[in-house]
């Protein structure tokens, strides 16, 4: 059998644990296998040979894509003529669709078979990009279980794989055991920090994130804090801006690509919206949600929305299970005061987790490398 030859593009962590463990599937179904494009550290490491850094479309909200628009402009460009001077068997975008739908519409109208993995949120808004994803896709690899009968009654091909996370991420987490991981003391409340993974997001984030922190210490002097960054550009960042804000004597553990250890040893935790919820609740955390855009993004990203919720865990349950913070709302004593809910309400903080344990139960994948076995179906290829 001839070597099997796979284009793939990731846009930021999230995707990067996704496509490193889709080549990791195909790789135990077809060993003999080629992967080029854009990714992380894991899908470097997991043999993909990459053409451009991952972190060069981390870009996020309408004013920063607009910013960066002709630096993303010239990737895609140089990226599709690579691809179509070189067709691969199969494209594999993973998540980014702002990037990646228009990168596999110009591939698929020449040939070359694309397959998109993490569904757009379409069903949340902007479901005018359906059209464009019948144009840019054979396959729609898809986490929940909703978005298949979504994309099945539109005459979209559709696989539901679930998620990788919650098989990943046991049913019962042990916060002895993380807490050893980190060397952090196995007493006292601990409340993770996550700001996010971007520098924007970072920028915007770590002050309300911080001083949230130092209310609640003032309060609860016996509550200690921990974050997990990406990089050490990340963590000088955060450091830098503590000394900013004159936050330098809280009790705040930092620690580079750990967020699942920090997850599982917090007690509850801060977070920026994103694929990060989902993975709170995966670890039974009472959590509190925030995001900030640029002053110019929001309005026009909240005009264009359907949900009534930006976290994962409150679409997914269809309604508000942890609170939200946006925008304005986005304020230390707003965050302190939903934090302090889930330190002093028990009864609250039980409910929630038996929730989550359902909700974990629902987002397991089926047995096997679903995902790898999809693609190489579209490929005419059997196992």
């Amino acid at each position: 059998m001839r070597k099997l030859r796979i284009g793939i593009v990731a846009g930021e962590p999230s995707g990067d644990y996704l496509g490193a463990g889709l080549i990791d599937g195909l790789r135990r179904l077809v060993p003999d296998i080629e992967v080029t494009g854009i990714g992380g550290a894991r899908m470097t490491a997991a043999g993909c040979r990459n053409l451009y850094p991952m972190e060069k479309l981390s870009v996020m909200g309408l004013v920063e894509v607009i910013r960066h628009y002709r630096e993303l402009s010239g990737i895609r460009n140089r990226l599709t003529r690579f691809f179509l001077d070189d067709p691969p068997d199969v494209f594999i975008g993973i998540d980014a669709p702002d990037f990646n739908l228009g990168l596999e519409c110009r591939l698929r109208a020449q040939g070359i078979r694309t397959v998109h993995y993490v569904s757009p949120q379409v069903w949340a808004w902007r479901e005018y990009r359906l059209r464009k994803i019948a144009r840019a896709v054979d396959l729609m690899l898809v986490l929940f279980p909703f978005e298949q009968d979504y994309y099945r009654s539109r005459g979209i091909r559709v696989c539901h794989v679930g998620h990788p996370l919650a098989a990943r991420i046991p049913m019962r987490p042990c916060i002895e055991a993380a807490r050893n991981r980190l060397g952090l003391p196995h007493a006292g409340t601990l409340i993770a920090l996550l700001p996010g993974s971007r520098k924007l997001e970072l920028q915007r984030m770590t002050p309300p994130f911080l001083q949230t922190a130092a209310l609640l210490h003032k309060q609860y002097p016996e509550l200690r804090f921990a974050a997990s960054l990406l990089d050490d550009a990340a963590i000088r960042q955060m450091r830098e801006i503590q000394s900013t804000i004159a936050q330098e004597d809280l009790p705040l553990a930092l620690f580079k690509g750990q967020a699942h250890d920090v997850l599982e040893a917090a007690d509850l935790a801060l977070l920026t919206s994103g694929t990060v919820t989902l993975e709170c609740l995966l670890y039974k955390k009472p959590m509190v949600v925030a995001y900030r855009l640029h002053w110019l993004s929001y309005p026009v990203i909240r005009a264009l929305v359907k949900t009534r919720f930006a976290a994962l865990p409150n679409i997914l349950a269809g309604e508000e299970l942890v609170p939200e913070y946006l925008q304005g709302d986005c304020r230390p004593e707003r965050l302190a005061e939903g934090l302090k809910r889930w330190l002093t309400d028990a009864k609250a903080v039980a409910k929630l987790r038996q929730r989550f344990y359902a909700m974990h139960s629902q987002l397991l994948p089926a047995e096997g490398d679903t995902a790898a076995m999809a693609v190489l179906q579209l490929l005419g290829m059997t196992p």
